[in-house]
Order: structure tokens, then sequence, then C-alpha cells
């Protein structure tokens, strides 16, 4: 069975990586508002758009992970993984929605496209939820 000192690393590891990973997705927000304002200018940035594109997949690939990683690591600690039910289910909705957000994402097709504000829409409330979840990890923590 791991120690508890080592488990209480695995928390800290776990919070610092979705803190990095909610900081990864603002910045990824940022450069999707920024697409959305110059394409509506009818202008567009295409090193802006690759790099949004590139990151997208990596970010929702590494978003679950943080999710799976929390529920390892709670498992480990108390043997179940409902031990904090909202913290738990704010991370579900985060995971669900940004899975919603790539499936979503792989349907927009040109610039008419009417995915655009489902994706826009789901992106903001992740960034919400994700804003939410780091309180709640913090009164865990602490």
């Amino acid at each position: 069975m791991i120690d508890k000192q080592t488990i209480a690393y695995f928390k800290l590891l776990h919070g610092a990586y979705n803190t990095v990973m909610m900081l990864l997705f603002m910045y990824q927000g940022f450069l999707g508002l920024k697409i959305r304002r110059q394409r509506i200018q009818g202008r567009q940035n295409f090193s802006i758009v690759k790099r949004h594109r590139k990151l997208g997949p990596v970010l929702a690939l590494a978003g679950l992970s943080g999710f799976i990683a929390g529920m390892i690591v709670i498992y480990l600690d108390k043997g179940r993984i409902m031990e904090y039910p909202l913290h738990f289910l704010t991370g579900l909705s985060i995971a669900i929605s940004i899975a919603a957000t790539f499936l979503i994402s792989r349907r927009i097709k040109g610039p008419d496209s009417p995915w655009r504000t489902p994706h826009l829409i789901i992106g903001i409330f992740i960034l919400c939820l994700y804003i939410i979840q780091a309180t709640l990890g913090i009164g865990i923590l602490f």
C-alpha cells in the first residue's frame, strides 16, 4: 500500500497539474476569442488558427488525464472515488464538456459553421467550471 505522505504529494501534484491545465485552457480560450474576433472583422491570422487547432486535442487529452489521475489518487487514499462528491461531479462535468467541445470542434467546417457558437459556449462553461473546481480543490487540501 502507498503511504499517506506519498498520497499527500500526489494530491498536491494533481492540484498543481490541473491548475496549469486551467491556465492553458484559458490561453486556448484567448486564442479562440482572438480568432473569432478576427474572423468577424474579415481578416484572419492563420498562425493563431494553426496554434489553436494543434493545441486543442493535446489539451483535451491532458484535461481528461487530470480527471482520471484525480480519481486514482482519491481511490488510493480513501478506497472510493466519491469521497468528495461535489469536486468529483465538477471534474466529471469538466471532462464531459472537454470531450463534447473536442467532438464539436471536429464538425466546424468553414467560416459560417453553426458549430462555432456551441464550441464557444461550452468552452466558456469549461473555464467557469475550472475556477469552481480549483476553489473546491483548495478547500479539500486545507
